[in-house]
C-alpha cells in the first residue's frame, strides 16, 4: 500500500505535562526535563526563523521512556505555547514537525490534538515529513476505566535504538496486517460506538499478540523485558477484557468497567508489586491538551 506504521491509541489518565512559557530573550529553562524542554523549544524557534528566546517552566512530565510518549507530550505543549506565545498559526501536523517528534507513530499527537481513542494512517514511503493523517477518533465510554501499572525496570527501547529497532524490522506477514486492520476496522470501532467493552477488549488484546511478535526480536519476547508479561498475567486472570503494553513499555495497561473494577485490580498490582510498580487509574480523558494565557 505503499505506507509504514500506523496505530491506535488513546490517552492515558492521571499522567500529564504542565508547561509554563513566558518571553524572555534567550532559551532557559527549569523543572522536570529542563535541558530536554530546552531544546524542544530552541528547535521550534529555528524551525519558524523566530529570533526571540522564552523562559520555560515543566512543572510536571510524564514518566520518561516508559511507553508513554512523554518525549511527543512535552515537546508538543511546548511547541503549543510558544506558537500561541509568537502568534504562530500552527496546526498539530506542524506542532509535530517543528519540534522532530511523529517520525513513527502520530498517535501521541492526535492525541494532544483532541483526546479520545484514535486511528491514524500511518506515514507514505518516501515521505519522511509526513505526519501519520487522523482517520478516526471516537470518545470512549464514560464507565470504562484504565488501569496503568508502570514498572520501576529498565526503560523502553528509544532514541537511537528505537531508530536501529524500526530500520532493522521485518516486514510484517501480509495476512498479519489484514487480521489486524479488521480487527481495528470491524472490531474495535464500532465496540467503542456501542460502548461493547468485551468485544474491544478482545480484540485489543488480539493486535497486542499480533504486535508483540512484530517487536519481539527488538525487545527480547512478547512483552518489555522486567515484569511487564507478570502484570499482563495479573490483568488478565483478574478478569479484564483487553490488556495491552503501551508502545515499548514497560508501561502495561488493562481497560475495564466501572470505578469499582478499577479499583480492584489497582488494589490487587499493588499489593503484589508494592513500590516497584506505579500504578493509576481513571476514565480516559476525551479532550486534548489545554491552554491559558496568565
Amino acid at each position: 500500500m505503499g505506507r509504514r506504521f500506523g496505530g491506535i491509541g488513546a490517552p492515558a489518565p492521571a499522567v500529564s505535562v504542565r508547561v509554563i512559557v513566558s518571553p524572555a530573550s534567550e532559551v532557559v529553562a527549569e523543572g522536570h526535563e529542563a535541558e530536554r524542554g530546552a531544546d524542544f523549544a530552541r528547535r521550534f524557534l529555528a524551525s519558524h526563523r523566530i529570533s526571540g528566546g522564552a523562559r520555560i517552566v515543566v512543572e510536571r512530565s510524564i514518566p520518561a521512556h516508559a511507553g508513554l510518549g512523554s518525549g511527543t507530550q512535552l515537546g508538543l505543549s511546548i511547541a503549543r505555547a510558544l506558537a500561541e506565545l509568537y502568534r504562530v498559526a500552527a496546526t498539530p501536523e506542524d506542532l509535530a514537525r517543528a519540534v522532530g517528534r511523529a517520525k513513527r507513530s502520530a498517535v501521541g499527537t492526535w492525541t494532544f490534538a483532541g483526546g479520545g481513542f484514535v486511528v491514524e494512517g500511518g506515514r507514505r514511503l518516501g515521505h519522511d515529513d509526513d505526519v501519520g493523517p487522523l482517520l478516526a477518533r471516537q470518545p470512549l465510554p464514560s464507565s470504562w476505566r484504565c488501569v496503568l501499572a508502570v514498572p520501576d525496570s529498565a526503560p523502553g527501547v528509544s532514541g537511537a535504538m528505537e531508530a536501529q529497532a524500526f530500520a532493522e524490522l521485518p516486514v510484517p506477514d501480509e495476512r498479519d496486517v489484514e487480521r489486524v486492520s479488521h480487527l481495528v476496522l470491524m472490531g474495535m470501532l464500532p465496540s467503542v460506538i456501542e460502548g461493547d467493552l468485551e468485544t474491544f477488549g478482545a480484540a485489543l488484546s488480539e493486535v497486542q499478540e499480533i504486535n508483540g511478535r512484530w517487536f519481539s526480536h527488538a525487545q527480547g519476547g512478547m512483552f518489555a523485558p522486567g515484569p511487564s508479561a507478570e502484570i499482563i498475567r495479573l490483568m488478565r486472570d483478574s478478569g479484564a477484557p483487553g490488556v495491552g503494553q503501551s508502545s515499548w513499555g514497560p508501561s502495561v495497561y488493562a481497560i475495564v468497567d466501572g470505578d469499582d473494577a478499577a479499583a480492584s485490580l489497582s488494589k490487587r498490582i499493588r499489593d503484589r508489586y508494592d513500590h516497584r510498580v506505579s500504578v493509576y487509574a481513571g476514565a480516559f480523558p476525551s479532550a486534548g491538551s489545554v491552554f491559558s494565557r496568565g
